[in-house]
């Protein structure tokens, strides 16, 4: 049975003074994350089959990734495609472990700080200490497998600039 501060029916209670709803801190999806061995055979997959399209691509050597966006041209919640850099990158590993698949779900926050702040004086774990740059400049953490349900739940800032 899980505790309140792991159950994920359970909303997050605001930490003294604080003053933002947690509704108005997680605003959406932001994306699934499929880890691939072969980045390009995979955009190709979903550009032939589904029609998406390519929306951005970028090598994160931090993680040990080269990851790629797809989705529809006009944008919503996307597909992250991680395919390893190198055998001992966390991708590389979890498709050793796993194989190829949903690896990862994304939700959009306005302050990734904030979110961390909350989640850890509830009881939950994150992964890092601090934000992460993540894709596009965004800030990103991640909430414990073990404290989401068995998801691995990406937490990500996007970039002041960017499109989403």
């Amino acid at each position: 049975m899980s505790s309140p501060a792991t159950d994920p029916s359970t909303p997050a209670a605001a930490p003294q003074g604080a003053t933002a709803l947690i509704s108005d801190l997680v605003v959406a999806i932001d994306h699934v994350g499929i880890a691939v061995p072969d980045l390009d055979a995979a955009k190709k997959w979903y550009a032939t089959h589904l029609g998406f399209e390519t929306l951005h691509q970028e090598t994160n050597e931090e993680q040990g990734v080269e990851e790629a966006m797809v989705g529809p041209a006009d944008g919503g919640t996307l597909i992250q495609l991680l395919a390893p850099l190198n055998e001992s990158s966390t991708i590389a590993k979890f498709i050793d472990r796993s194989g190829p698949g949903l690896q990862q779900l994304a939700v959009r926050v306005t302050d990734v700080d904030a979110v961390m702040a909350r989640l850890t004086e509830a009881g939950v774990r994150v992964l890092y200490p601090a934000a992460k740059r993540g894709t596009a400049n965004s800030r990103i953490n991640f909430v414990h497998p073990k404290d989401a349900g068995g998801v691995l739940l990406e937490l990500v800032e996007p970039a002041a600039d960017a499109a989403h």
